[in-house]
C-alpha cells in the first residue's frame, strides 16, 4: 500500500473532489518530447471536456473511455510533474498558493476538431500553466 502524506489522509473523497477549482488544464491534451521527457500542453481539451460547465461528462467513466486519463489521488497528485503550477492539488502538496486562478475557457478547442498530426501545431506556453 502506498504511503499518503500526512496532509491528505483527513480528506474524505468528497472533500478531496471539492479541492479541484475546475479550471480544465488537467483536461488539455499534453504531447511528451520523447527523447527528453519535456511535457508541452496544446490549447486541445479533451472529447468529454464540457466547457460550458467547466466539467467532464462523462466523469465518473472517464478513466474507462479515456485510458490515458488519470484520476488524481491523495497518492498520486505530488509525483505528477505535468500538473499546473496553478492546479489546486499542486499547490496543496507544495503549498505555495498562487495568485493566479484562470481558467481553459474560452481559450480551447476540442480534440474532435484537430487530427492528431495537428496537435504539435496547438502548443502553447502560457503562463498560468
Amino acid at each position: 500500500m502506498v504511503s499518503q502524506p500526512k496532509i491528505c489522509r483527513s480528506y474524505t473523497p468528497e472533500s478531496w473532489e471539492r479541492i479541484c477549482r475546475r479550471c480544465g488544464k488537467c483536461c488539455l491534451i499534453k504531447l511528451e518530447d520523447e527523447d527528453t521527457g519535456e511535457i508541452y500542453y496544446t490549447n486541445v481539451v479533451c472529447r468529454y471536456f464540457d466547457e460550458e460547465k467547466m466539467a467532464c461528462s462523462v466523469y465518473e467513466k472517464r478513466c474507462e473511455l479515456v485510458p490515458s486519463c488519470l484520476k488524481l489521488s491523495p497518492g498520486n497528485v505530488d509525483k505528477l510533474k505535468w500538473m499546473p503550477k496553478t492546479c489546486a492539488y499542486r499547490e496543496l502538496f507544495e503549498k505555495s498558493p498562487s495568485p493566479v486562478h484562470s481558467t481553459i475557457k474560452g481559450r480551447v478547442v476540442s480534440e474532435r476538431d484537430v487530427p492528431e498530426d495537428e496537435l504539435e501545431d496547438h502548443i502553447v506556453d502560457w503562463e498560468d500553466l
